[in-house]
């Protein structure tokens, strides 16, 4: 059983030393633990301090690629690396490297495909009363999308079995957190969580306010929901403006039948343009449910690859 612990770092030369030091090496269950740093365009010396500090393996790109991508090359590399289990945690020292044990102890149970860790935001000291609410918002509000349970959607401190590895596909270029639970949700995997202790940290870098964080996270979510459920979205739009469009055509013939139709052209026109909208909405809907389709078939496709050319002896670059 081959364990990888992946850290994304960007300019973390200052607490990077700390977080791999406090990765235990020896695990009850776990053959080998290997740390695999990826090294997000760093300007610093992050590269060189890894490898200094005890980092197995450094995969580094040649500028910013961003938190998404970061996490998406780590867990290929990984899998080339033939890890059974995956470990993502942060360089900041956020998240408690002495629970890892812990964390892979569902996925070693066989019990669960994915763990998360749980900060219990609303008792987290350093986190203000506005964004513990949010957080719990956007919690609830990913446990609807996904059909999951998970209390902290956003936390980072994540295990993952290989076969989830393989199947979690990140297309966003925001952050792997939210996606990758609502990916993990449709497509079934079992995915547990355990309360953690989370340690106050440095701003993150991930964004530059609040604000721009709840907007680009509400786009992320309503983008991946209508990916995965397209024919709901559209049916929903479609059926809102079609029933728009009827109601205003059965007031504009209330009208009609009573001869009081002058003055009332504007609604007829209206109701028509609405329900030619709402038509056209459902349409599109039946169109993105098929394509929905095919998404999936490749998806499977691309599982079946994976597999494929993680049988060969294709080991990751850095």
């Amino acid at each position: 059983m081959k364990l990888v612990v992946q850290i994304p770092c960007l300019n973390e030369e200052e607490t990077l030393p700390a977080a791999l030091r406090a990765i235990p090496r020896k695990i009850d269950g776990v053959d080998e633990v290997v740390v695999l740093v990826i090294d997000d365009g760093s300007k610093d010396r992050t590269r060189e301090v890894a490898l200094a500090s005890g980092a197995d393996h450094v995969l580094r790109f040649t500028r910013h690629k961003g938190l998404a991508s970061g996490f998406m090359a780590g867990l290929d590399a990984s899998l080339k690396l033939g890890a059974d289990i995956i470990v993502n945690t942060d360089a900041d020292n956020q998240y408690p490297a002495a629970d890892i044990p812990r964390l892979i102890g569902p996925i070693l149970r066989g019990e669960a495909d994915m763990t998360i860790g749980d900060r219990q935001v609303s008792e987290v000291a350093h986190f203000s009363w506005m964004k513990q609410r949010l957080q719990m918002l956007g919690s609830w509000v990913v446990r609807k999308v996904s059909g999951t349970d998970v209390p902290d959607t956003t936390s980072g401190f994540r295990a993952f079995s290989r076969e989830a590895a393989l199947r979690i596909n990140i297309v966003s270029e925001f952050t792997y957190t939210l996606e990758s639970i609502i990916q993990a949700g449709k497509k079934r995997l079992a995915i547990a969580h355990m309360p953690i202790e989370a340690s106050q940290t440095r701003p993150s870098r991930l964004f530059g306010s609040t604000a721009e964080y709840v907007k680009r996270s509400v786009a992320t979510i309503l983008r991946i929901y209508a990916m995965y459920e397209p024919f709901k979205v559209f049916m929903l739009l479609g059926g809102v403006l079609f029933s728009a469009g009827a109601l205003l055509g059965l007031r504009y013939a209330y009208f009609w039948w009573n001869g009081a139709i002058t003055g009332h052209l504007q609604s007829a026109m209206l109701s028509v343009l609405l329900l030619i909208l709402g038509f056209q909405t459902l349409q599109w809907g039946l169109m993105a449910d098929l394509i929905a389709s095919n998404r999936k078939l490749i998806e499977d496709v691309l599982y079946r690859v994976r597999k494929a050319e993680l049988g060969k002896d294709a080991q990751p670059r850095g």
